[in-house]
């Protein structure tokens, strides 16, 4: 009987389900929820939304490619988009290992410390949740901006040359617990579930807002936050910096005196003011952090050394807190980097790009019921495998030799897992890749770049 009655339940999940499920999907892009459907009791019963967002991501950017080459535009660069994503699954890949650990002291705090008991079933609270989740944003966001050691980790985020929905998920790693401290005070008033969801919702609103294929949303622009003022937050022009730091409201932005809006007698440039040229998601999210290290060395007294940290990246002895104005760069215009490889190189790619993604979800399905050290390996694996990706789109010297030895693993991985068709078409893919860069380290193969 209880049989029958799952698969009746089975059945009637019909298409009109299915649709209005994909329908939500795509509202919570938009922050479009409803407060009935999404009230939570246990941090541990919020789904996650960041992940389950994956496929909408994917869809949004092929249609924003589409739109942009329908406009005349180049569209997403493969590089710089896979680039992107390789970010998000870094993101994600430290939360399997540290599985939601930057919440816990939010919850100690809430159990311990909180204020008032606003109950977690309340559309009130929902919306409470949904404000100061955002107005705390503003303040850790503008933090990431004007404390160097912050922005050595937010700096990630910028170092797109290109603006699109990639670059919304190109995220930190490190970045969430280093600004996880902005949020705490709302740990005397919000519910652990509340803050969890609303700050997954944030960041989804935020994705859709990198695009250029948007110009206006009219009105809207005095409330929300908008790819127009997006836009001029991620420029190194000169009058970019420092600006529209909002997530999804750009209010604060316009009460904290930091709003900037955009103009159609600049055009931006996008991307770090000394911007890095690579496409090695690893690289990227480390780098700066020697820049940070550098200056402390270079600087005399200890005080200094101090506010090599915590004061601005501009910051220099004698100057404000944030630098001297004058001393800033304007950046007016630059060529964008890039590394024109051949087109089987870039369907290489895209394959073992798609085998790595289609691990990570299967890793991230399974995780929960997974040793500790097992996830770390197969992170590690996901990680590796991304870098070296990078590093060919990079056509760095060394990827041949480690795209070898990824490829001769993998081999061996897959015939120790069995001797089914799929198996043995894996390990076959494998060694034949494996081969091939064996002959390019011995230079009886070369990569030749195309002609931009």
């Amino acid at each position: 009987m209880a049989d029958m009655s799952l698969a009746n339940a089975t059945s009637d999940y019909g298409f009109s389900d299915v649709v209005t499920d994909h329908m939500k999907g795509i509202g919570r892009l938009f922050y479009i929820h409803s407060p009935q459907e999404t009230l939570y009791e246990k941090s541990e019963d919020v789904p996650n939304f960041f992940r389950q967002s994956y496929p909408y991501f994917l869809l949004f950017m092929i249609i924003e490619h589409i739109v942009l080459r329908l406009e005349g535009k180049k569209g997403i660069r493969l590089n710089d988009g896979i680039t992107s994503i390789s970010h998000g699954i870094f993101l994600e890949c430290g939360r399997l290992i540290w599985r939601g650990g930057e919440s816990y002291l939010y919850t100690w705090i809430y159990t311990n410390y909180r204020l008032v008991d606003l109950p977690w079933d309340n559309t009130l609270t929902w919306y409470a949740a949904a404000l100061g989740v955002d107005f705390c944003y503003y303040w850790m966001h503008r933090a990431c901006h004007e404390i160097h050691i912050l922005w050595a980790q937010h700096q990630v985020h910028h170092t797109s040359e290109d603006f699109n929905m990639g670059v919304g998920i190109r995220q930190s790693v490190i970045q969430g617990w280093g600004g996880f401290i902005f949020y705490l005070p709302l740990a005397m008033v919000i519910p652990p579930a509340q803050f969890v969801m609303h700050h997954q919702f944030s960041y989804l609103y935020m994705f859709w807002i990198h695009t250029e294929a948007i110009k206006s949303l009219g009105p809207l622009e005095y409330i929300l936050n908008t790819p127009s003022h997006h836009r001029v937050h991620h420029g190194s022009n000169k009058y970019c910096l420092d600006v529209n730091y909002g997530g999804v409201l750009i209010i604060w932005d316009r009460l904290f005196g930091t709003f900037r809006p955009e103009t159609d007698k600049i055009e931006i440039v996008y991307g770090l003011i000394y911007n890095q040229p690579s496409f090695n998601p690893l690289y990227l999210q480390v780098f700066y952090n020697g820049y940070v290290l550098e200056k402390i060395r270079r600087l005399q007294t200890l005080e200094h050394k101090i506010k090599a940290v915590v004061w601005g990246p501009s910051w220099e002895p004698g100057t404000a807190r944030l630098g001297d104005e004058d001393d800033k760069l304007d950046i007016e215009n630059r060529e964008k980097y890039d590394v024109f490889l051949p087109s089987w190189c870039n369907i290489y790619i895209v394959l073992h790009y798609s085998l790595v993604l289609y691990g990570f979800f299967e890793l991230a399905s399974r995780y929960m019921g997974m040793t500790p050290i097992s996830v770390v390996i197969f992170v590690f694996y996901v990680v590796a495998s991304l870098s070296i990706i990078g590093m060919i789109f990079d056509n760095s010297k060394y990827a041949p030799f480690l795209e070898v030895l990824r490829c001769s693993m993998l081999a061996f991985l897959t015939r120790s897992l069995g001797t089914s068709p799929t198996m043995t078409g894996l390990q076959v893919f494998y060694v034949i890749s494996a081969m091939f860069w064996c002959l390019h380290t011995l230079k009886l193969l070369e990569i030749k770049k195309k002609v931009a």
